[in-house]
């Protein structure tokens, strides 16, 4: 199974238990962050990919310059470890860690938790690779993918126990798109996924034919 039928089938499965007040809100901002055009917008192929200093999950400070120095990476932009997409998706990835690393590159996850939730989602899914955290979303912002959820949206996911005051260190609204890039040593991004809908993510076969590519 394909990862993003696996988001799909996620989706069918738990969408109809959220309650219908909810689904509605849900629904009306999914549909005005589509209208935004800030998929399109978000940097993408033949964009300079912008640098960044970031803390891992266990405290060292990872930059993209450094990343680089080992060969193409490969960078997946999330929402957090509270969203069960993300879960889905960073698995996928994890159970492709060693086809990318084979193909020379360093896979790198970005969110805008801190890093103690950041450690937690590492060790739950016992991830190879590094976990990022971008703490008021600074560098999602230099990728164009940053956007603020609506006060009602916003309302919804503390409805759900999301808590995002807490594990985005004090900036609840600010979240990304989902996002992955292939970056080249030159720091030229050479395929991009971006897009509104949080239920959808770039599948690992697709990554992997791009670095085949480069």
């Amino acid at each position: 199974m394909s990862l993003n039928a696996e988001l799909r089938a996620f989706y069918e499965a738990r969408y109809p238990q959220i309650p219908a007040e909810a689904r509605k809100v849900m629904e009306r901002a999914g549909q005005e962050l589509a209208d935004s055009g800030q998929a399109a917008d978000a940097l993408s192929v033949g964009d300079r990919a912008p640098r960044f200093e970031l803390p891992s999950a266990t405290g060292r400070t990872v930059t993209l310059d450094g990343l680089l120095a080992d060969g193409p990476v490969v960078l997946t932009f999330y929402r957090g470890a509270w969203c069960p997409y993300c879960n889905i998706a960073l698995r996928a990835l994890q159970s492709h860690h060693a086809e990318i690393t084979a193909r020379g590159a360093r896979l790198v996850a970005v969110s805008p938790q801190v890093p103690d939730e950041s450690l937690s989602l590492t060790e739950k899914h016992e991830l190879a690779f590094d976990v990022l955290s971008d703490l008021g979303s600074d560098t999602a912002k230099q990728y164009g993918l940053a956007f603020d959820l609506p006060d009602d949206l916003a309302a919804v996911y503390d409805t759900f126990g999301f808590d995002l005051q807490r594990v985005n260190g004090g900036h609840p609204r600010t979240l990304p798109l989902p996002a992955t890039y292939v970056i080249d040593r030159d720091r030229v991004i050479r395929w991009a996924f971006v897009d509104t809908d949080y239920t959808a993510r770039a599948e690992p076969a697709d990554i992997l034919a791009a670095l085949a590519a480069l």
